[in-house]
C-alpha cells in the first residue's frame, strides 16, 4: 500500500462512518450525516426565524404604529410558524417520509402525552394568551399578590418584572386559569383609592377642597380624568371620604400614594382638620384630686380672657386667613354663585378641574368657542385683542374670565395667555350643564345677574346675530326674556 492511498482510504472509512445506518424509523434510515445536516438545518431556521421576527417586531411594526402588545404577539406567532415550517422542510430535504415518522409518532403519542402534559398545557394557553389576548406585552396586572409589567409571553411561560425590577417566570397555564386584573386593560390609565377618616366635626367641603388641591399638586396624578372625592359613609365618630385618582405610572402607584398621604396630613394639619382618634376609658382612683386641678386652670383661663379683651378683636389665625382664600371662598366672591350653600358650592368644586398654563401658553383665542368658565387660582393673564395686538387687561389670582361666553355660548372676543406659571380652576359646558339640572333656580339667579351688564350684553347678543348664531324663536328684544331662552336653548333648563 502506498503512502498516497492511505488518506484516500482514510477519507473511505470516514465516509462509511458517516452514511452508514445506525437505525431506522419506519422505512427512513437514519445515519451521522443526516443527524448533522438535520441539526445544521435546525439551527439555521432557528436563527432566520429569530433574525426575521426581531426585525419585524422592533423595525417593521413600530413604522406602522403597532403598539407593543400587538408587536409582540405578531412576532412570536410568526416565529413559531416559521419554526414548525422550517423543521418540516428540513426534514423532508435529508430524504425523512414524514407519513412513515407520523406512524411511529402515534404509536408513541399517548407515553408521550402523559410525560410532557404540562408541557402542552402551558403551549395551549400561551396560544390562548397570544390570539385571545386577555393580557399582552406592556400590561399592568396583579395575579395573586404579584404586581408588575407583562415584558415578554412566550408559548410556555410569561415573565413579569415587578416594581422591584426582579423578574418572574409565571407558566401560561397559571394566567389562564386564575384570577387575573389587567389594570392596563382596554384602559392605560390606573386608578388610585385612598380612604380618609376626618373628625366628626370637620367641614365636608373644606375637606373635599383640600383633597382636591393636593390631588392635582401631586406630579404622578393626571389632570384629565379629574381627580374625585367621594363622601363614603358616617363612622362612629368620623366622617370617611376616598379620594380617587389617575395615573399613567402604574409601577409608581405606591410611591404615588405615599406622596399623596403626605400631602394629606400635612395639609390637613395646616387647614386645622382633625383626624378621629380612638376613645379610652380611664379610671381614676382620686377623680376629686384632677377636678381641683381643672378648676384652678379654669380659673386661670377666665382672667386671661378678660385681660386679653378690653375692648379689642381678636386676631385673626392664620388657618383662617387661609380658609378666606379658599377655593369655595374665590367662587362665593363670583357674583353669580354668592348664594349658593356649602353642599351646592361641593357640586360646583366636583363637576370642576384643574388647568396649568406655561408662561405664554394661550387659554384661548379670539373666536373660539366659549366652552368653560375660568377662576385663577395662581398666576397671572393677559387679556388682548389679537388681531390689532391692543392689550385690555391683566388678571391675577382671584379674578375669574368667560363667564358670559361659557354661559350664552358665545365665541371669545378676546385672547388670553399666561404671563407666568398659572394654575386656573375652570367649568366647562356640561359641568355647568350638570349644576343648573341639579338646581334649576340657579338659572333665574344667573339671568338676574348678567342683565346688569345691559351695555355688554347688548353687545355680545349683536355680536350673535351678525354671525346668524340667534335663531328667530329665541331672539327678543328684552334682555332677560332674551337671556333666559339662551340658557334654556344650550342647558336645557
Amino acid at each position: 500500500m502506498t503512502v498516497d492511498t492511505i488518506p484516500q482510504e482514510l477519507l473511505t472509512d470516514i465516509s462509511q462512518v458517516f452514511t452508514s445506518t445506525l437505525f431506522k424509523i419506519g422505512d427512513n434510515p437514519v445515519s451521522l450525516r443526516s443527524i448533522v445536516e438535520l441539526i445544521v438545518l435546525f439551527m439555521a431556521v432557528l436563527v432566520i426565524s429569530r433574525s426575521f421576527t426581531d426585525f419585524l417586531k422592533e423595525r417593521l411594526l413600530v413604522r406602522l404604529g403597532i403598539d407593543e402588545g400587538n408587536r409582540e404577539a405578531i412576532a412570536v406567532i410568526l416565529r413559531y410558524l416559521i419554526v414548525a415550517l422550517g423543521v418540516v422542510t428540513a426534514i423532508q430535504s435529508i430524504g425523512f417520509n414524514l407519513a412513515s415518522l407520523a406512524v411511529v409518532a402515534g404509536g408513541l403519542g399517548v407515553g408521550i402525552g402523559f410525560g410532557i402534559q404540562d408541557l402542552t398545557t402551558n403551549f395551549v394557553s400561551g396560544l390562548t394568551l397570544l390570539l385571545d389576548r386577555p393580557v399582552k406585552v406592556g400590561d399592568f396586572v396583579e395575579l395573586e399578590g404579584l404586581m408588575g409589567i407583562v415584558k415578554k409571553i412566550s408559548i410556555r411561560s410569561t415573565i413579569i418584572t415587578t416594581n422591584d425590577d426582579s423578574s418572574v417566570i409565571v407558566p401560561n397555564s397559571t394566567m389562564i386559569s386564575n384570577k387575573i386584573v389587567n389594570w392596563s386593560y382596554e384602559n392605560p390609565l390606573l386608578c388610585l383609592r385612598l380612604s380618609i377618616e376626618v373628625a366628626e366635626n370637620s367641614d365636608p367641603l373644606l375637606v373635599t377642597e383640600t383633597l382636591l388641591n393636593i390631588a392635582y399638586a401631586e406630579a404622578g396624578v393626571l389632570y384629565e380624568p379629574n381627580p374625585k372625592v367621594l363622601f363614603v359613609e358616617f363612622g362612629d365618630d368620623s366622617f370617611k371620604f376616598e379620594l380617587l385618582v389617575w395615573t399613567d405610572k402604574p409601577t409608581e402607584r405606591e410611591v404615588i400614594k405615599s406622596s399623596l398621604n403626605f400631602a394629606i396630613e400635612y395639609n390637613f394639619r395646616q387647614q386645622g382638620i382633625d383626624f378621629p382618634f380612638n376613645d379610652r376609658e380611664i379610671y381614676l382612683k382620686n377623680p376629686e384630686v384632677l377636678l381641683s386641678f381643672f378648676k384652678k386652670n379654669e380659673t386661670a383661663n377666665e382672667a386671661t380672657e378678660k385681660s386679653s379683651h378690653n375692648g379689642k378683636k381678636n386676631p385673626i389665625s392664620p388657618g383662617e386667613i387661609k380658609k378666606r382664600s379658599s377655593l369655595s371662598c374665590l367662587l362665593r366672591e363670583v357674583e353669580y354663585f354668592e348664594t349658593l350653600t356649602d353642599l351646592e358650592l361641593r357640586q360646583l368644586i366636583e363637576v370642576g378641574y384643574r388647568q396649568r398654563l406655561r408662561p405664554q401658553e394661550f387659554l384661548f383665542r379670539e373666536n373660539d368657542p366659549g366652552d368653560a368658565f375660568y377662576l385663577i387660582l395662581s398666576g397671572s393673564v393677559e387679556v388682548f385683542v389679537e388681531a390689532i395686538d391692543k392689550h385690555l387687561n391683566n388678571l391675577g389670582a382671584g379674578q375669574f374670565l368667560g363667564e358670559l361666553s361659557l354661559m350664552l355660548g358665545i365665541p371669545r372676543t378676546a385672547s388670553v395667555r399666561a404671563l407666568e406659571e398659572t394654575i386656573l380652576f375652570a367649568i366647562n359646558k356640561e359641568g355647568f350643564q350638570k349644576v343648573l339640572t341639579e338646581r334649576p333656580d340657579l338659572s333665574e339667579q344667573i339671568v338676574q345677574e348678567i342683565v346688569k351688564h345691559k351695555e355688554e350684553l347688548s353687545e355680545r347678543q349683536q355680536i350673535l346675530r351678525e354671525m346668524e348664531l340667534v335663531d328667530a324663536a329665541e331672539d327678543d328684544e328684552n334682555p332677560v326674556e332674551w337671556v333666559r331662552k339662551r340658557l334654556k336653548k344650550l342647558f336645557n333648563v
